[in-house]
């Protein structure tokens, strides 16, 4: 059955967390773990989803059109705003730097990841309002790293500090507290970004979100997240697109928003995500946007020199 590819994820994914750790701490051990499978999509949502992506790349190319196209294209490029990891935002002038930096680079707004808690981001987050300006999109996500009680306290200074979304400030599947800190907060609290396409009507139906989260790495591919930007557009309520943190995906992240609204922007995150595609397709341009390609299916070409070079391992099907 699963035998390989659990040895080879206990190898590839846990390694690193186990060797030299103290095996009687099991309580550190259990909750970093817990923390890194909040990121580990590709064991389950995210194969179905490559497949899918690959399906409607095929499908575009031998009719001729993009992806985009086929469902309808109701526009062709959607704003961008640039996310910067908490490994970029330590210090106070570390956040006005990112700040000066990401608006002269033309984003049409920027996301913040802090993850200290109140007492450390706030003094931080002022500082990203005040550099920004008062109107400048700014959101910041915590990736559920908060309690109820920080979230509440951090919320409601944002919403004084007019961010544009308050997201995951606590786990996803803690429904009954989203929903109390949405009706707590005028601040949106968009979430459920970790959550499959069959749990997303949960949230909207019991209203422990404010905006929706959905992506094709995480919801099941393009055919995924049609079917949740569609649920959620009956019922009112935005979706905004996740970075799927690889070119490919987001390219099909990309030809989706362009294809349906409910999506105020798309997300692009660090650079080292933009890689063996010909063209910097993903790039922002001079609108503050990511611009649909022009060629058929995904509409982008792949750089085999650099797949080539970069290739550690093949693997390759049964010789049945």
């Amino acid at each position: 059955g699963a035998g390989h590819g659990d040895a080879r994820r206990m190898h590839d994914v846990y390694y690193h967390d186990l060797i030299g750790a103290n095996p009687l701490h099991t309580e550190a051990i259990w909750q970093k773990i817990r923390l890194k499978n909040r990121h580990l999509y590709s064991m389950t949502d995210t194969l179905q989803g490559e497949i899918d992506v690959a399906l409607w790349d095929i499908k575009g190319k031998a009719s001729g059109q993009s992806i985009s196209s086929l469902l309808g294209q109701y526009r062709d490029k959607v704003p961008l705003y640039r996310t910067h990891p908490p490994q970029l935002i330590r210090t106070e002038e570390q956040v006005r730097s990112k700040v000066r930096a990401t608006i002269k680079e033309g984003y049409a707004g920027m996301k913040l990841q802090p993850l200290g808690g109140p007492a450390l981001d706030l003094p931080r987050l002022r500082a990203a309002r005040i550099e920004a300006g008062e109107n400048y999109p700014l959101m910041v996500d915590c990736s559920g790293s908060l309690s109820f009680v920080e979230a509440l306290e951090l919320g409601h200074a944002l919403d004084e500090l007019n961010y544009t979304w308050f997201e995951e400030p606590i786990p996803d599947r803690n429904t009954y507290q989203l929903k109390r800190l949405a009706d707590s907060l005028r601040l949106p609290v968009l979430a459920a970004e970790t959550v499959s396409l069959q749990e997303l009507p949960q949230y909207i139906i019991e209203g422990a979100v404010d905006i929706a989260r959905a992506d094709v790495r995480i919801k099941g591919g393009i055919t995924g997240l049609v079917k949740s930007i569609h649920f959620c557009e009956l019922l009112g309520v935005e979706v905004e697109i996740h970075t799927a943190a690889s070119p490919l995906l987001d390219v099909a992240n990309l030809q989706v928003a362009c294809a349906l609204p409910g999506s105020r922007f798309l997300e692009a995150h660090h650079d080292m995500f933009r890689f063996g595609l010909k063209g910097n397709p993903l790039a922002v341009d001079a609108d503050g946007c990511q611009r649909l390609p022009a060629g058929p299916g995904l509409g982008v070409e792949i750089d085999w020199d650099f797949v080539d070079n970069h290739t550690v391992e093949l693997i390759n099907g049964p010789s049945w």
